[in-house]
């Protein structure tokens, strides 16, 4: 069994010596702790995002909204489109709704408590917990998937993942401490995403290795476990750029639920397997290409479709604006259509 205590003390060292430095977040013992605000809506961007993609849009956020109660009045279209190109669009909508919640309930200031912060809309226990932790220095138990990879190291766990997850966070549980606990969160995440890493750990750097039991077995980076997968299935559909002759190109809006709902995109077919092509209006349509992008549970080619024309029930907008505006898979698809 790890010596938990020396662990603990052997990492936050690390940290005070390492941390990186972030836009949301305040520096190692700082007394004054970051605003949860911007805790909140670091973690929201960072689930599924990468730390140097989200950054860029953390800062236009805060600029353009820098409080909750600025971000709870913004209209959905401005979000949405702000959003555009972080992907897993539910969650713009749930921030939203969070940031609603909490200007209209709470008088604009986030609850204290991993209890009170799940009853949010859209907050789950990860995000619960870490705002818990981080802004407000509570002994919650943070675990996303770089502290599974740490406590599956150190711990040698056989089970594999998703089953392990259960026992990951009870092992996890035993490090949580009265004492700095918002520190402690996040050196388990620098931890995880720069030393312990997935494929090629640098056991060289890290603090851990006296109490590593992944490290004594010879292959740390056999950890964690995981079930093999099932392939990801592959769908097919169509996109089709109308563009009016003047710059603007003609989009839609998606249903609200469902694959990237509320966003602003071209129209499309069905994406499915053999999808039918019905152009959205006659018009001279030429192949212009396919395109490839991969969402979590499928990847799909979109064969691109031009055309110049007017008419039909669309949101006519700048080329340029549309660009920015768009979902990835959606930009993609006006970028090879125009190129």
């Amino acid at each position: 069994m790890p010596d938990v205590p020396s662990l603990r003390a052997a990492l936050l060292d690390w940290y005070d010596a390492h941390a990186r430095s972030l836009p949301w977040r305040a520096p190692p013992g700082a007394r004054v702790r970051t605003d949860p605000y911007r805790v909140w809506l670091s973690e929201v961007m960072l689930q599924q995002t990468t730390v140097p993609h989200a950054a860029p849009y953390f800062e236009r956020f805060t600029s353009r909204w820098p409080t909750v109660n600025d971000l709870a009045a913004t209209p959905d279209d401005e979000l949405m489109a702000a959003w555009a190109g972080l992907g897993y669009y539910a969650r713009a909508r749930n921030l939203l709704a969070c940031a609603r919640a909490v200007a209209a309930d709470h008088g604009g200031v986030f609850p204290q408590t991993e209890v009170e912060l799940l009853a949010l809309p859209g907050v789950g226990a990860y995000t619960a917990a870490a705002v818990a932790a981080i802004a407000f220095d509570q002994p919650a138990n943070v675990v996303d998937g770089n502290v599974e990879r740490v406590m599956s190291r150190l711990f040698a766990l056989e089970t594999p993942l998703p089953a392990a997850r259960q026992e990951l966070r009870r092992l996890a549980a035993l490090f949580v401490d009265d004492h700095r606990p918002g520190d402690w969160a996040q050196a388990l995440m620098d931890l995880g995403s720069g030393v312990c890493r997935p494929k090629s750990p640098l056991c060289e750097r890290c603090p851990l290795t006296f109490g590593c039991e992944g490290l004594k077995t010879g292959a740390p980076e056999r950890y964690p476990l995981k079930t093999k997968k099932a392939e990801r299935p592959h769908r097919r559909g169509h996109a089709w750029v109308l563009t009016d002759g003047a710059g603007r190109v003609a989009l839609v809006r998606r249903p609200d639920r469902g694959l990237l709902g509320g966003m602003m995109g071209l129209p499309t077919s069905d994406w499915s397997a053999a999808p039918e092509a019905a152009p959205p209006l006659a018009a001279d349509w030429r192949a212009a290409g396919s395109v490839e992008h991969v969402f979590t549970h499928f990847s799909l080619t979109l064969e691109v479709h031009r055309a110049t024309g007017q008419g039909g029930d669309f949101v006519w907008t700048p080329s340029a604006e549309a660009a920015k505006a768009l979902p990835t898979v959606f930009r993609k698809a006006l970028e090879r259509a125009l190129a």
